[in-house]
């Protein structure tokens, strides 16, 4: 899944924008906004039928490539709020290339809604650009600094841009996986349906301010919807996510606080590519806290064909796409910084009832794809001409904002032991394990349709961990489901590591 390609695509269900600019004239007395001003808005929407956008963009705009597009630049000392030093900045992208998609963005100040116009002047142009009407064409997005790393200048935090696609980081991190507003049949084979924010209200942080609110509205041929994040920048950065969905139809395939990476190689298949770094991804590895108690670890793969694992749950206590290893040894890149890359969590507030966390593994020869998908699906489709309401915190950072005590699984090793089975070696991590009693601790190994055998555990005194190794049968499987964990008396010290070996 190329990240670009999916940013065209989603440019065919975008929607139209003729009620927001009827509510919002610019010509007529201030809106007052209200804490369900953005809700109603969505509401009235899903009860239109659903029309594709006006992407009309002056001649020298339309076919813009992309180094053309990275030309075009907003200029900081344009940004809003920096005449008045407040603790929050807004500056904003330029429409072409991919993001043809006009998404308009009001200041929420007082109560009262105020269009932030485009200008043409506010933006710096390449060679051969910026020769147009200065028209109000709207914009593509927008990006929120704020001193994170130092109090004396404003980091970039987080960027809306395309589709329904954002994105964050915390303090001393650079930019990685993504997260979306919602995801619509994803996997299935009519095709995914990529929703759109079309337009977003900022509310005027005070001074001093630690948080800024951003409201969003999100359309889409199935659905419309209205998002209240609430964003804190730090040592994680954390979003406080509020979502009313309204949908035209049934839909049976609904993705809810889907996030998405890439994973291109990493020390078990890297075989398959010719490339001086050991590792190269975003993230490694699907965490789940269930509804059962469990604490779920799977390592991500690049496999040769689509694959689509279910988690089955009810009630779950949290899930995310994670990027563990924070060694720059295990990536040598100097440019990407894969080690600096955030983990991204996602903490249900209330009960879910019962679904899934289903992971998509896509296929790719390329890093530049976004190839790892993952999100929370309800087991009921959310049903037409209703309102759902979902709320849910996102945290970007290091880890999960609560790890748990349980011993964690730091790397997956897999080798050949003659064509008829693999040797899985597993190394684990966790300060319980530093003084328990080696007689009393035993892996407990699982699979489907596969003989496992010479389980082995012990104490690892290179790492100060400890380490679980086993043989599987492999010989004519296509796919074998494997589940280990370490116990004692029973009982789990460790969290569950799941894996699907495919040939």
């Amino acid at each position: 899944m190329n990240r670009r390609q999916v940013l065209r695509a989603s440019a065919a269900f975008s929607a139209t924008a003729m009620l927001l600019r009827a509510a919002q004239a610019q010509t007529g007395p201030a809106q007052t906004f209200s804490p369900s001003y953005v809700r109603e808005l969505a509401r009235a929407l899903a009860a239109k039928s659903f029309a594709p956008p006006d992407e009309k963009l002056p001649d020298a705009l339309k076919d813009l490539n992309y180094d053309q597009y990275r030309s075009i630049r907003f200029a900081p000392e344009k940004a809003l709020w920096r005449d008045e030093k407040l603790p929050f900045e807004v500056q904003f992208f330029h429409r072409g290339f991919f993001y043809k998609n006009r998404v308009d963005i009001f200041q929420v100040a007082n109560r009262s809604v105020i269009p932030i116009p485009y200008r043409r002047d506010d933006f710096s142009f390449g060679e051969g650009l910026g020769q147009w009407p200065k028209a109000d064409i709207g914009f593509a997005g927008f990006r929120i600094h704020a001193p994170m790393n130092r109090p004396d200048y404003h980091d970039e935090v987080c960027v809306f841009l395309g589709a329904s696609y954002f994105r964050a980081i915390a303090k001393g991190q650079t930019y990685g996986l993504s997260a979306r507003g919602l995801a619509i049949d994803t996997g299935e084979g009519k095709g995914e349906e990529f929703p759109v924010f079309k337009a977003f209200w900022l509310e005027k942080p005070v001074p001093n301010a630690s948080s800024i609110v951003v409201h969003a509205l999100l359309d889409s041929k199935s659905a419309a919807a209205s998002y209240r994040f609430t964003i804190r920048p730090g040592q994680s950065t954390v979003f406080d996510v509020e979502m009313a969905l309204y949908p035209r139809v049934d839909i049976e395939h609904a993705g809810l606080a889907p996030m998405t990476s890439m994973f291109f190689f990493g020390p078990n298949d890297r075989k398959d590519f010719d490339d001086f770094r050991p590792a190269v991804h975003d993230s490694d590895g699907l965490a789940i806290f269930n509804g059962r108690s469990e604490q779920l670890w799977r390592p991500l793969n690049n496999p040769h064909d689509l694959q689509v694992s279910s988690f089955a749950d009810v009630n779950p206590g949290g899930f995310g796409l994670m990027q563990r290893e924070r060694n720059f040894l295990a990536y040598q890149d100097l440019e990407s910084n894969f080690e600096k890359r955030p983990s991204l969590w996602c903490e249900p507030i209330g009960n879910w009832g019962e679904g899934a966390v289903k992971l998509f593994e896509i296929p790719t020869k390329e890093e530049v794809h976004d190839n790892i998908v993952a999100f929370w699906q309800p087991k009921q489709p959310l049903i037409a001409k209703s309102e759902h309401i979902f709320t849910y915190r996102l945290h970007w950072g290091p880890d999960a904002p609560k790890p748990g005590a349980l011993a964690r699984f730091t790397r997956t090793g897999i080798g050949s032991r003659g064509d008829d089975s693999k040797l899985f070696v597993l190394e684990l991590m966790g300060d319980e394990l530093k003084a328990i009693d080696a007689k009393t601790v035993k892996g407990v190994v699982t699979a489907e349709k596969a003989e496992i055998k010479n389980i082995v555990t012990q104490p690892n005194p290179m790492t100060g961990g400890w380490r679980l190794s086993f043989q599987c049968s492999v010989k004519g499987q296509a796919a074998i489901e494997l589940r280990a964990f370490l116990a004692q008396n029973e009982a789990p010290v460790s969290e569950v590591w799941t894996y699907r070996w495919t040939p």
